[in-house]
């Protein structure tokens, strides 16, 4: 039993050598292809030790952030720094706060990069990389801020000159229209003017051609009344005697007295205008 006890524990010493031997080695090689610049292969090597050889070394991690972060994987890098955030050792906390700090500068988190910077800091006063990049993101944010604010009364003046461009263009839409409107009212005024001045030339002819046709139809009227009257005269004269003095209700016998005095009457009127001097008369001498 001693000797197999014995023989088990050299097995483990040797196996233990061995492991420490291909930690090693697997460390030398991650440094050399980091150096070379072969990220991919040195993140390799460094994922084995931690997956693989189960290597507790915040080094090695942190080593295996940095390959990561290189070879382009920002995403799975900032995850192992974000490991890293409470790393025993004060330098490796430190640089995996700046670490953070440098990712969240380069996606412009200017807020977020300052807050890792001051706690690389924290961790680490000495740490003149992390203080001389918290600076220069303080004046990154400075003008960002600067930039936006630049932005923001560009955008503001482009508003209000866009304001005023449309204001402009409605004043003059609306004083367009309105010059349009006066213009059809005008026209429509002109067209009422000759409209009623038609109306007004067409009752002028209409009146005077009632005026023209008035005097026709009144002479008209007068050569009807007088032809009915010489009509009537004619016929009457052309109608018996009996007939007339019927219609005029005398008899014959008076008729012939009427017309007997009427002849006296006439001998006398012409007897005086005979007798009648054609000069003054003479009072100083006689009558004959």
């Amino acid at each position: 039993m001693k000797l197999l006890g014995w023989a088990l524990g050299l097995l483990l010493v040797i196996g233990g050598i061995d492991d420490i031997a291909t930690i090693n080695r697997l460390k030398k090689q991650a440094e050399e292809a980091y150096q070379q610049g072969d990220y991919t292969q040195a993140v390799q090597y460094y994922q084995l030790l931690v997956d693989s050889m189960q290597v507790q070394d915040e080094r090695v991690r942190l080593n295996l952030a940095h390959a990561q972060l290189h070879a382009g994987d920002t995403a799975t890098a900032q995850r192992q720094y974000g490991q890293l955030m409470n790393a025993e050792g004060a330098a490796i906390k430190s640089v995996a706060y700046q670490q953070l700090g440098n990712i969240t500068t380069q996606q412009q988190q200017y807020d977020n990069a300052l807050a890792m910077y001051k706690e690389s800091l924290k961790a680490n006063p000495t740490n003149e990389d992390a203080r001389y990049n918290y600076e220069l993101v303080k004046k990154l944010k400075k003008e960002q801020e600067q930039q936006q604010q630049q932005s923001d009364d560009n955008q503001e003046q482009s508003d209000e000159e866009k304001d005023q461009q449309e204001q402009q263009n409605q004043e003059q839409n609306e004083e367009q229209s309105e010059q349009q409107q006066d213009q059809e009212g005008e026209s429509t005024d002109e067209q009422n003017q000759e409209q009623q001045q038609s109306e007004s030339d067409q009752q002028e002819g209409d009146q005077q051609q009632s005026n023209e046709s008035e005097p026709q139809e009144q002479n008209t009227q007068q050569g009807e009344e007088q032809s009915e009257g010489e009509k009537s005269e004619e016929e009457m004269s052309n109608s018996p005697l009996s007939e007339r003095l019927e219609e005029m209700n005398i008899s014959e016998e008076k008729a012939r007295m009427i017309l007997e005095a009427m002849r006296n009457n006439e001998m006398q009127y012409i007897q005086q205008n005979r007798r009648k001097p054609t000069k003054p008369k003479d009072r100083s001498k006689p009558d004959w």
